[in-house]
């Protein structure tokens, strides 16, 4: 397994967040994580990424410890987050964001390489390099939240809610560019409120109820699941 949880607790204070989850994502696919708000999901993506502390069990990349490392090592490791809410430097350009993501890179050759692909990816961001990114619409944001952290040439890429309030043509455009993404060779961990979405674009898929994982299944399985359906897919059959 390229990235592997086992028995990981995270608390907030003395409030336990996280009950011992364990769950394991494999090199190339896209995994994604669903439950209602109050899970545990966006916990368990910061806990990778190194934004709240492991209070017990451990989080391992190719066997390599994690969970002991901070944040910006985490990203050394090959692990980037779009975080939830965006969270762009509205003060900073389009260009200024994505040259932030790349802080941990050294090569400047790789990091114009790995530029000129996001632009390839997102061609209104090379339309608006030099806009401020604060006077972005919310779609585009997410484009460059999302091409920030791919500036840091991660071998995965963590990404909390990117559908969030955006309008459902912009959505269909972001998951068709996860998708292109990880055709590039990057693992995809996604965090998604559109269950429907999420399981017709990841190959296997995880349910959390309040810190614990209770189902784990291909996509295909559990976007079939009747338990599935009736809680985040409306009753419907996807």
């Amino acid at each position: 397994m390229l990235l592997k949880l086992e028995n990981l607790h995270v608390k907030y204070g003395n409030v336990e967040a996280l009950h011992g989850i364990s769950l394991g994502v494999g090199e190339g696919e896209i995994v994604t994580i669903l439950g209602a708000n109050g899970a545990g999901k966006s916990t368990t993506l910061m806990a990778i990424s190194g934004l709240v502390k492991v209070s017990e069990g451990s989080i391992l990349s190719r066997n390599a410890p994690l969970h002991t490392l901070k944040a910006h090592e985490v990203v050394r490791h090959g692990i980037a987050q779009s975080p939830e809410g965006r969270r762009v430097f509205g003060t900073l350009t389009v260009n200024e964001n994505l040259t932030l993501g790349a802080f941990t890179a050294t090569d400047t050759g790789r990091i114009q390489k790995t530029l000129a692909w996001i632009y390839t990816l997102f061609p209104r961001l090379q339309e608006r390099c030099e806009q401020m990114a604060g006077t972005l619409s919310g779609g585009e944001q997410q484009m460059l939240a999302i091409g920030r952290a791919l500036m840091a040439a991660p071998r995965i890429l963590l990404l909390d809610e990117p559908s969030l309030g955006l309008a459902p043509i912009l959505v269909k455009t972001i998951f068709e560019t996860i998708r292109e993404i990880n055709r590039a060779g990057v693992t995809v961990v996604l965090v998604e409120q559109n269950a429907r979405a999420a399981l017709k674009l990841a190959h296997r898929g995880y349910v959390m109820e309040v810190g614990r994982i209770v189902l784990e299944d291909t996509a295909e399985a559990l976007l079939s699941n009747p338990e599935v359906r009736n809680a985040y897919l409306g009753g419907q059959a996807a």
